[in-house]
């Protein structure tokens, strides 16, 4: 008897222990996201790294495989997936995740995108029709679309609703009192004046009122041409800006040339979870970026 029991727990056990929602997200920040809401309700996977240009990802058997099997594919949207997610969800064939079903999710729907072009053609390089999709490094962003999240995850396994709703609750209430000390922290950086690599911190920008003065990319997606740096020595040439910024998948060699003959410091931002030692979730994210923008040792 003890023998058949112990078959049966071993049996059911897995069942039991399943999350109840299989969660695909293309950034690593929308994974974050899902489990601080979700907690061991769901089974997360994101299909980028923070050393990855989210842009330029090969749609591989495996996230194939993973999409086939989700209940909700959340990513940043705005068109910054549009070489890669619609390979994914056509070969995927999962009527659940395709756009305009509840098992699909676009974060940038949820908040107001900045720079949406009045026109577009294609000497104005790799811009985004529907505007940044950028939005994860505004953190208010980030609570609007916890609130759209939620929401999802509630009519997709209503069953859990009380979970998921304390799940967004506590994160929110964290959530803000962090968004309160970063802004009490980032005080000094209003006004700063910020040189980037790409167009990749407009919301960052625009939540700590920065100043974007100049892009080390010709046009958006071409990647810093000689001439183009030249000129930016003879507008920068005395350190007219504060800050030059990059990415973790970005090549250093742009910034560091401009940075060692203006004397502006070339500073790395990760973009995302995992762009730093220091970034290891939503919170040290935003920890890490004010800390590296500021000058704080960790």
């Amino acid at each position: 008897m003890t023998r058949i029991i112990i078959l049966i727990l071993l049996i059911i056990l897995p069942l039991v222990c399943r999350a109840d929602l299989s969660v695909f997200a293309c950034e690593p920040e929308w994974e974050a996201l899902a489990r601080e809401i979700g907690h061991d309700l769901v089974d997360t996977y994101s299909a980028t790294t923070a050393l990855q240009d989210p842009h330029y990802i090969q749609a591989r058997p495996g996230l194939i495989a993973k999409v086939r099997n989700a209940d909700l594919v959340i990513c940043s949207g705005a068109q910054l997936e549009i070489g890669w997610l619609p390979v994914l969800l056509t070969k995927a064939n999962n009527p659940k995740v395709i756009p305009g079903k509840p098992g699909f999710l676009e974060a940038s729907a949820y908040v107001h995108r900045l720079e949406i072009p009045a026109s577009v053609d294609r000497g104005q390089g790799d811009i985004h029709p529907q505007g940044n999709p950028h939005i994860q490094t505004d953190p208010r962003n980030i609570s609007l679309v916890a609130e759209g999240l939620a929401s999802r995850l509630i009519a997709l396994d209503p069953a859990n609703e009380s979970s998921y709703q304390s799940g967004l609750a506590e994160f929110q209430q964290r959530w803000q009192q962090a968004i309160s000390r970063w802004e009490i922290m980032a005080a000094p950086l209003k006004g700063s004046k910020v040189i980037v690599h790409h167009k990749s911190w407009v919301y960052l920008e625009q939540w700590l009122g920065m100043q974007e003065v100049a892009n080390l990319e010709p046009v958006p997606g071409i990647p810093p041409t000689a001439s183009h740096l030249s000129q930016l020595l003879s507008q920068f040439g005395r350190g007219e800006a504060d800050y030059i910024i990059r990415a973790p998948f970005q090549d250093a060699k742009a910034s560091e040339w401009l940075a060692e003959r203006t004397g502006i410091p070339a500073i790395m931002l990760p973009l995302t979870i995992g762009g730093s030692d220091a970034a290891r979730d939503l919170f040290s994210l935003f920890d890490d970026i004010l800390n590296r923008l500021l000058g704080v040792q960790p």
